[in-house]
C-alpha cells in the first residue's frame, strides 16, 4: 500500500490566477531537464504514471499540481537547462515560478539532480531562489543505479560539500529503489508540517 494512496492529479497552471488556494502545505519538485524528476515523483508516490515521464527533455511545460490529501499538494515544475524550449514559453514561466515562491503554503523543495552530473551552477541558483532560510530543500541524486558503489559515495560526499548547510542530500534510484524510503519519509514529514527534516 502506498504511503500516498490519495495522490491524484489536481490541475495544470499556465497563469497565476489558476493557482489553487494558498493554504495547507505544498512541496515543489524541480530539476534540470532529463534528470529523472517525473520518475522520482512516480516512485515516491508509488504510482507508475501519475507524473508523465518522457525520454524527451523539457516535456513538463506547465506547473502541475498533484493532491496528496486535504490541503496537501506537490508541484511539478518545468525542467530547466533545456535550450530547445521556445523562448516565449521560458519567459511565461518566470511570473509563475515567482508567484509560487511567494506562496505561504510552499514549505519545501525537492531538487532533482542526476548523480552522474553532480550539483551545478543552475542547481545552486535554484536553491538560492527557493530561499533555504525560509523553507527546507532536499536534493535527490537520481540515477544512482548507473554508478558503482565508490562513485555513488563520492558523488554524495561532493554534493554535500557543495551544498553545505543550504540543503540535505541523498542518493536515489527510481529504478532500483535506492533511497526511496528516505525520500518518502522526508516528503511525509514536510507534508505533515513538521520541522527538522
Amino acid at each position: 500500500m502506498s504511503r500516498f494512496a490519495e495522490a491524484q492529479f489536481l490541475l495544470s497552471v499556465a497563469a497565476v490566477g489558476q493557482f489553487p488556494p494558498d493554504r495547507g502545505v505544498e512541496v515543489a519538485f524541480a530539476g534540470r531537464s532529463n534528470a529523472g524528476k517525473s520518475s522520482a515523483i512516480n516512485a515516491i508516490l508509488g504510482r507508475r504514471s501519475l507524473a508523465r515521464a518522457s525520454k524527451t527533455p523539457g516535456r513538463t511545460r506547465l506547473l502541475n499540481f498533484f493532491e496528496l490529501g486535504a490541503d496537501r499538494r506537490i508541484v511539478d515544475l518545468p525542467g530547466y537547462g533545456y535550450s530547445r524550449v521556445p523562448e516565449r514559453e521560458r519567459l511565461e514561466w518566470g511570473p509563475l515560478i515567482e508567484a509560487l515562491r511567494k506562496r505561504r503554503s510552499l514549505h519545501g523543495l525537492f531538487l532533482i539532480v542526476d548523480a552522474r552530473r553532480g550539483v551545478g551552477e543552475a542547481d545552486l541558483a535554484l536553491i538560492e531562489w527557493a530561499d533555504p532560510a525560509a523553507r527546507r530543500i532536499h536534493v535527490l541524486l537520481t540515477k544512482a543505479d548507473k554508478l558503482n558503489r565508490r562513485e555513488a559515495a563520492e558523488g554524495l560526499r561532493t554534493a554535500q560539500r557543495t551544498l553545505q548547510s543550504r540543503a540535505s542530500a541523498q542518493l536515489f534510484s527510481a529504478v532500483g529503489g535506492e533511497g526511496l524510503a528516505e525520500a518518502q519519509q522526508v516528503l511525509a514529514t514536510w507534508l505533515a508540517g513538521a520541522e527538522g527534516t
